[in-house]
C-alpha cells in the first residue's frame, strides 16, 4: 500500500498544495454572508494572517486559542497558525467564564482569537471578566494575574479597547520575508492541535494532535467516502469539534473540495438552503440535526437531489433517498 501524500506534510503545506493545483475552484463559501473564496484567495489569506501572526512576535510552539462560532475567520486562523509552526487551540463556543478560564490555563494560551458576539453569549465581556486587566489597559503591554501566560487578545469583530488587536489589522499586514522560513521549520510530527474533551466524565482533557494525525484522519475519511475535487460539502458543525475541523475544513483541503457552511451555528432551514442552493453533494451531521432537517416544514421546498452522502460520528453512508 502506498504511503498517503499528506503522511509527511504540515497542515499550511496542504493547503498551499491544494491551491496550487485547484486554485479557481471553490474552498470556502459561507452562502449566508455572501462569502465565496477560491483556493487560491483562502492561501493568500492565511499567507496574510501567517505573516500577521509573525510580525506579532508569535514563536514556534506557542499556542493560540480561537473562541468562536463558526466563521471565515476560524477557517484561515486554522491553518495560519499550522503555517507558522505554532499549535492551535480550538475553545469550545459554549464554553462559560468559568469554563474559558479553566481552558486557557490547562493549555497555556498565549495568543487568543475571539469572536463576535452570538445570541446570548458575549465573547468579549467574558474574556474581560477573566482578564479584568483588559478593560483599563491603555495599550496592548498588559498582563493578565489569572492567566499569566496569556499576552495577546485579537477581536474578530471591532475592536473593544486600546489592549485589544483587532483581526482588520492583521488582514491588511504585508508578507513577511520570514514566512517560508518558518513554514519550512515545521514538520508532520509536531503537536499542531489541542482540541478539548467534552468532560462529561471529569473535567475536559486537551487532547495533543500532531499535523501528521489530523492529516492522516483526513486523508482516509475522504477515502472512505471517495471524495474528489468535484465534491461540495455541507458542514454545519461545529469547527471547534474534531467533526468540523478535521472531517471538515481538513478533509477538504486534502482532496481540494469545497467547504459550505451554512450558519455559525447549526439552522436547520439555512442547511437545507444551502445544500440546495451550493448543490452540496455531502451533508455533515449528527441525528438531531438530520431529524431536525426532515422535520422542517419546508423541506420540500427545496431541491436536495445533489446530496448523495450524509455523515455523522461513528457512521459514514451512503444516502438512498
Amino acid at each position: 500500500m502506498s504511503t498517503p501524500w499528506v503522511a509527511e506534510l504540515t497542515v499550511g503545506t496542504v493547503l498551499r498544495r491544494t491551491a496550487e493545483r485547484y486554485p479557481a475552484h471553490d474552498a470556502v463559501v459561507f452562502p449566508a454572508l455572501g462569502l465565496r473564496w477560491s483556493w487560491r484567495e483562502l492561501d493568500r489569506r492565511v499567507d496574510a494572517i501567517a505573516s500577521a501572526l509573525l510580525a506579532l512576535g508569535i514563536e514556534r510552539g506557542e499556542h493560540v486559542g480561537i473562541w468562536s462560532m463558526n466563521a471565515p475567520e476560524w477557517v484561515v486562523t486554522q491553518f495560519a497558525v499550522g503555517r507558522i509552526g505554532a499549535v492551535l487551540v480550538n475553545v469550545n463556543p459554549a464554553y462559560r467564564v468559568h469554563e474559558l478560564e479553566s481552558a486557557l490555563h490547562v493549555a497555556d494560551v498565549t495568543t487568543l482569537i475571539v469572536g463576535a458576539p452570538f445570541k446570548g453569549s458575549n465573547f468579549v465581556e467574558m474574556v474581560e471578566t477573566v482578564c479584568p486587566e483588559i478593560k483599563t489597559a491603555t495599550d496592548r503591554s498588559w498582563s493578565a494575574a489569572k492567566l499569566p501566560r496569556l499576552k495577546r487578545l485579537i477581536a474578530l469583530n471591532d475592536c473593544p479597547g486600546p489592549g485589544w488587536i483587532a483581526w482588520s489589522e492583521l488582514e491588511r499586514a504585508q508578507l513577511s520575508p520570514a514566512l517560508t522560513e518558518r513554514e519550512s521549520l515545521a514538520t508532520a510530527g509536531e503537536v499542531y492541535n489541542i482540541q478539548f474533551t467534552s468532560g462529561t466524565t471529569g473535567l475536559p482533557k486537551g487532547a495533543m494532535l500532531t499535523h501528521r494525525n489530523v492529516l492522516m484522519n483526513a486523508y482516509y475519511v475522504g477515502q472512505r467516502v471517495r471524495y474528489t475535487e468535484a465534491d461540495r460539502v455541507c458542514v454545519p458543525v461545529p469547527f471547534y469539534h474534531c467533526f468540523g475541523c478535521v472531517l471538515g475544513t481538513l478533509v477538504c483541503a486534502v482532496y481540494g473540495s469545497a467547504v459550505v457552511v451554512p450558519a455559525p451555528s447549526f439552522d436547520a432551514r439555512a442547511t437545507l438552503a444551502a445544500v440546495e442552493a451550493e448543490r452540496c453533494s455531502a451533508l455533515y451531521g449528527v441525528p438531531t440535526m438530520f431529524v431536525a432537517a426532515l422535520d422542517h416544514p419546508e423541506r420540500g421546498r427545496f431541491n436536495l437531489s445533489a446530496c448523495g452522502r450524509a455523515s455523522w460520528p461513528g457512521a459514514l453512508a451512503r444516502c438512498r433517498s
